[in-house]
């Protein structure tokens, strides 16, 4: 069955632009369509309203060196009967203290807070984060990109 065809135009005039059209089969242009409501009933699927809560008002300084000593706290990535989370939940710290994210169970996770100020990018099965210092005292709300409706709050104090 063929479901495309390519077909070159060369049109005439000083600069002989080459175009190539691709002519689809009536069943390639069903393909196509199902494909592209599919994509589209799977991006509205992932939302994106937020909503994890309240951040405080003042963006944090964060840094994370590389493998700069140990992390104050490491708050891991945990699967229990199929749930995945974060523990310990709600996790403290002083301002100033540096937090890691240990990721205990087998698939890939991040933990990003929902104000934008860290990051940890991807960790991968028991892997651990970089440590992030967190140098403004507040209830930092966080999530895991790869799976929104997992949440978890650092409470930073002084």
């Amino acid at each position: 069955m063929r479901l495309a065809q390519v077909a070159p135009v060369v049109k005439p005039g000083p600069s002989r632009v080459l175009e190539v059209g691709i002519v689809l089969s009536q069943s390639s242009k069903l393909t196509f369509g199902s494909l592209a409501i599919f994509a589209l009933v799977l991006a509205a699927g992932c939302g994106g309203g937020g909503g994890y809560g309240s951040t405080p008002t003042t963006t944090p300084t964060t840094t994370q060196p590389p493998g700069t000593g140990a992390a104050d706290l490491t708050i891991t990535i945990v699967r229990e009967n199929g749930s995945m989370s974060f523990s310990p939940d709600p996790a403290s710290l002083k301002v100033g203290q540096k937090v890691a994210w240990h990721n205990s169970d087998s698939i890939t996770h991040t933990a990003s807070a929902t104000s934008g100020a860290f990051d940890t990018g991807t960790i991968g099965p028991g892997a651990t984060s970089a440590g992030i210092t967190l140098t403004v005292a507040g209830n930092w709300d966080y999530h895991c990109k790869i799976h929104p409706d997992m949440v978890g709050t650092v409470a930073v104090t002084q």
